[in-house]
């Protein structure tokens, strides 16, 4: 699997493990079960936040490296805040995370949702005093745009603090929050791009076309189904089934095989709740179909997500 190195500091593997489900829908035993065969696959990216479960997501992953104890070059672990970002509320939330994780520095901080605070001074050097005192290795902004992003590192830069080396935006064949302009931006200004929801949050794999299925994230998140049940999405969807029954192929290995194989994304989150989940993937990792995808290309394009759904 490939690796790529953010800020000449951290390696992180070209799929990485969202941990939104961890005491979520699956529980601690399962979630460690899940990540120790993660790892055994090759898997070293691990995603959390605050808002999982107000930190039990956070909690399995510790007690999980309590237990497993792997050395601090074997895996890259991220996590997020939640705004307002206050600086007395941002430090108590980052010692909260490192209780939680039972780990000394974070490796890579994200601010989970755009906001207004998130363009304040104060909180770019609350974030860059984080930094500084080796709580935190590398900064990142999830859920954001072009013009948000450039206005927090035009910021960072004039007030020489550190910059926001990492990117995280829902992308998928159906709905997509990563347009041409942001990649060529982050390209241009050096910052990592991670995806998440390849599937849609089970969208493209088609079984919700006659309504949404008892327990999915879709039942569990209702406001997710205002992001998919789109008649955009829909005609992606129905593209999709068209190319992969046309190919002799499972429909939910081609959407991820598409989200897998995008030009300038650095890691793809995938999440799931059994062993089976992370089978999945790497069989899609291994279809590198460049002709298939030119088609599902052809199709109408993604549409931006009305919500910015939450990883």
């Amino acid at each position: 699997m490939k690796t790529t190195t953010l800020g000449g500091r951290l390696r992180i593997s070209g799929l990485g493990l969202g941990c939104a489900t961890f005491g979520r829908e699956i529980d601690e035993a399962a979630s460690h079960r899940l990540l120790d065969y993660a790892v055994a696959k090759g898997i070293s990216f691990f995603d959390t936040a605050v808002s999982y479960g107000e930190g039990v997501s956070e909690s399995i992953v510790g007690t999980w490296l309590a237990s497993r104890r792997p050395s601090a070059d074997a895996f890259v672990l991220a996590t997020k805040l939640m705004p307002p970002y206050e600086p007395a509320r941002m430090a108590e939330a980052v010692d909260g995370c490192l209780r939680r994780l039972r780990v000394p520095a974070i490796d890579v901080l994200y601010l989970h949702r755009w906001d207004t605070t998130a363009e304040s001074p104060a909180a770019l050097a609350a974030l860059d005093t984080f930094v500084r005192a080796g709580k935190v290795r590398l900064l990142g902004a999830c859920n954001c745009t072009r013009g948000e992003l450039g206005t927090a590192l035009e910021l960072q830069s004039r007030h020489g603090l550190e910059r926001f080396r990492v990117a995280q935006n829902n992308h998928n064949l159906a709905v997509s929050d990563l347009s041409p302009e942001f990649r060529r931006f982050c390209g241009e200004q050096g910052v990592a791009l991670v995806t998440y929801s390849p599937l849609g949050a089970g969208f493209l794999t088609g079984k919700h076309r006659h309504g949404v299925q008892p327990g999915s994230r879709f039942d569990r998140v209702p406001g997710h189904q205002s992001i998919y049940f789109r008649d955009e999405a829909r005609r992606r969807l129905g593209q999709l089934e068209r190319v992969a029954a046309r190919a002799g192929l499972d429909q939910t290995r081609l959407a991820l095989a598409w989200a897998l194989h995008q030009p300038d994304v650095t890691s793809v989150l995938i999440g799931g709740r059994a062993p089976a989940h992370i089978d999945q993937a790497l069989a899609a990792l291994a279809l590198d179909a460049p002709a298939l995808f030119a088609e599902l290309d052809a199709g109408p394009a993604p549409h931006d997500s009305p919500l910015r759904e939450a990883p």
